[in-house]
């Protein structure tokens, strides 16, 4: 049988960038999740406050490897 991925959709945010923010949802989803494969970022939004970005904010989808049943 082949390997089969599973895929969460995650928000995450950082003061530093997009990429940051990517990293963020990687480092915390590889908490509970193991065998990350990809991410995959759907929509990027900035929170702005006195026309500075204060938050860089990501929508993203992590896919990860599915654990093989042990027989």
């Amino acid at each position: 049988m082949s390997d089969m991925l599973k895929v969460v959709e995650v928000l995450a945010e950082s003061n530093k960038s997009w990429e940051d923010a990517a990293q963020n949802a990687v480092k915390r989803a590889a908490e509970t999740l193991k065998d990350i494969k990809s991410i995959y970022v759907q929509n990027f939004e900035a929170a702005v406050s006195k026309d500075q970005i204060t938050k860089y904010r990501i929508n993203a989808k992590i896919s990860f490897l599915l654990e093989k049943k042990s027989k």
